[in-house]
């Protein structure tokens, strides 16, 4: 057994000396010689050659979509179909701000976000931002008005404002009662008008319009109106000199005031009467004065009203508006999904689309409920499914993400008008806001409807203000387009002089006069556009699905980005107008 183990250790010995080591085979290789005539020898040396191009093309591969844009393909058109058959259904009723149907959709929204895990952003630790919305009518019973001891008679004499309050004093005239900074305007140069009644012309100077120099600037900062001024300086009530208008409807404006106004965001303020004298009553006050009615009127037509004054001492007024306020309360529905980065987090991407509609017509024929599937229930589910996608990515973004459902769209912007005048969060963090409002609906090839004339195909997409104020958030928009899903973007209505005037009538515009840039995502009217007909069978999903995860991809991009949009514009006159 020794020797036959002996004389097989000695064999393999010789066998290892006839091997060559690795060292030799190293050696050999990095050597590089000729190719031998072996088969077996040339795909030996060939390999490395081979491993090194597999590294390369490894290397060159493009990053996978979901390393570029997050969990963006989570979002799908079946997810969005099934929500929006909810949404856009009858039990809804419309989902009027405010109504039974809209807090049923608030509901739906929030139900979904606490399943999600996200984290509440409106009052008192819920989802819901409530604002008040209050209605109001002139009462004729105790509205009434004296001067030196003559009575005058509401609807014949005066007309009034649907303000409770009472007041009585001394009176100071005011030309229109403006102050308008900017352009060096104040009707109130060396007049005190505390405990006084102002005695104002109703409407703007040439020159000055509610739009430009109103709309989304600071009250007493930026401007005052004759009331603004009133409440901020201690004065008791204003009449106003009525404007040509409301003389020629004098009857209409007063049946209008008895009846109940439309529901509006409550503003807080203290009570001030206001009431419009008639030809009679603001003769009998300027009687005797340095300027008579017949001479403010000529002023007022010629634009060059005199310098406010007191009137005599001796003139007392004294009226009393007795009205009844109706009051409702609504909500916007918002979630917050904090970032991962410690400093960044503390920004914001808000995405946004309004859920409100236009409610029922209990009189019409036929069908009686506006659903609204693509005005605006179709950004109301797109949002939702961004939240989803974004609660559950295992990735998160740098930035926090805002996730606001506005209420009250439709009837002037007053969801996204108090979301931004009372903001969960400071308004400078917020680094950009999109906005999803009707992006549900596609021209069919072959329709000539003139009611669809301006309606996108399958693949396009009105992009409204993308580069109104930020060139950076423009490129990064067209960037995240062309690298993405390439839809066909169509910026029409960017135009300053566009009729439609598109980039004031939904709630983005309410964030851009904040200062916040803006891309509002938009595919265009239709012939069911606010009528009974916008329902949930007619959307084109497939086209939805590619436009939410473009919006989706695009927040992606900003709330990752090492730097905010640089604001490079301002809003200019005709687009703030």
């Amino acid at each position: 057994m020794k020797r036959i183990f002996l004389a097989g250790a000695l064999l393999l010995c010789a066998l290892a000396l006839l091997q060559p080591s690795s060292s030799a085979q190293g050696s050999r290789q990095k050597g590089k010689p000729a190719a031998s005539s072996s088969g077996k020898s040339g795909q030996e040396k060939t390999k490395p050659a081979a491993n090194v191009e597999d590294n390369q093309q490894e290397k060159a591969k493009p990053p996978t979509i979901a390393a570029q844009f997050g969990n963006v393909e989570a979002i799908t058109a079946a997810q969005m179909k099934a929500w929006l058959n909810v949404i856009a259904s009858d039990e809804m009723e419309g989902r009027e701000t405010p109504s039974r149907g809209l807090d049923m959709a608030a509901k739906f929204i929030a139900d979904h976000l606490a399943k999600w895990g996200i984290r509440p952003g409106g009052s008192n630790g819920t989802y819901f931002q409530k604002f008040a919305l209050t209605s109001r009518r002139v009462l004729p019973e105790q509205t009434v008005a004296s001067f030196k001891g003559k009575d005058f008679k509401l609807g014949v004499d005066f007309i009034a404002d649907p303000g409770p309050g009472r007041a009585s004093g001394r009176i100071v005239y005011v030309g229109h009662g403006i102050i308008i900074r900017g352009k060096d305007i104040d009707s109130y140069r060396g007049i005190n008008v505390k405990d006084k009644i102002l005695l104002a012309v109703e409407g703007f100077p040439r020159g000055v319009s509610y739009a430009s120099d109103i709309s989304g600037k600071k009250e007493g900062e930026d401007y005052h109106t004759p009331e603004t001024y009133a409440r901020a300086n201690g004065a008791k009530g204003v009449i106003y000199i009525p404007s040509s208008s409301r003389i020629t409807f004098w009857q209409n404006r007063h049946k209008i005031s008895l009846s109940p106004t439309k529901m509006a965001p409550e503003k807080p303020q203290t009570n001030l009467p206001v009431i419009y004298g008639s030809e009679k009553m603001i003769k009998a006050i300027l009687e005797g004065e340095k300027l008579d009615y017949e001479t403010i009127r000529k002023q007022i037509n010629e634009d060059a009203l005199g310098e406010a004054f007191d009137l005599s001492p001796d003139k007392q007024v004294s009226f009393n508006v007795n009205a009844k306020v109706d009051s409702a309360v609504t909500q916007n529905v918002v979630g917050i999904i904090e970032g991962l980065d410690y400093y960044l987090r503390k920004e914001y991407v808000a995405v946004g689309a309004h859920y409100d509609h236009i409610g029922m017509r209990p009189n019409a024929e036929g069908d009686k409920i506006f659903n609204g599937a693509d005005d605006d229930g179709s950004g109301t589910v797109a949002t939702m499914a961004i939240a989803e996608a974004l609660a559950k990515s295992k990735q998160r973004p740098k930035r926090s993400i805002l996730l606001v459902w506005h209420a009250g769209e439709e009837k002037g912007l007053w969801g996204s008008e108090f979301f931004t005048r009372y903001p969960p969060v400071p308004l400078n963090d917020i680094v950009a806001q999109l906005n999803i409002d009707m992006i549900g609906r596609s021209k069919k090839e072959g329709d000539d409807k003139p009611e669809n004339v301006n309606l996108t195909g399958p693949n396009g997409l009105y992009i409204v203000g993308s580069r109104m104020m930020s060139d950076d958030l423009g490129n990064l928009n067209e960037e995240v387009n062309n690298s993405y899903l390439k839809l066909d973007f169509n910026y029409k209505y960017d135009d300053p002089n566009d009729i439609e005037r598109f980039f004031y009538r939904s709630d983005h515009y309410n964030y851009a006069l904040k200062g916040i840039p803006i891309i509002f995502y938009f595919s265009g009217v239709h012939e069911d556009y606010h009528m009974p007909g916008d329902h949930a069978d007619k959307i084109d999903y497939e086209k939805m699905e590619k436009v939410t995860r473009t919006v989706f991809a695009t927040m992606w991009k900003l709330a990752n980005a090492p730097t905010r949009p640089k604001v490079n514009k301002l809003l200019q006159p005709q687009t703030a107008n």
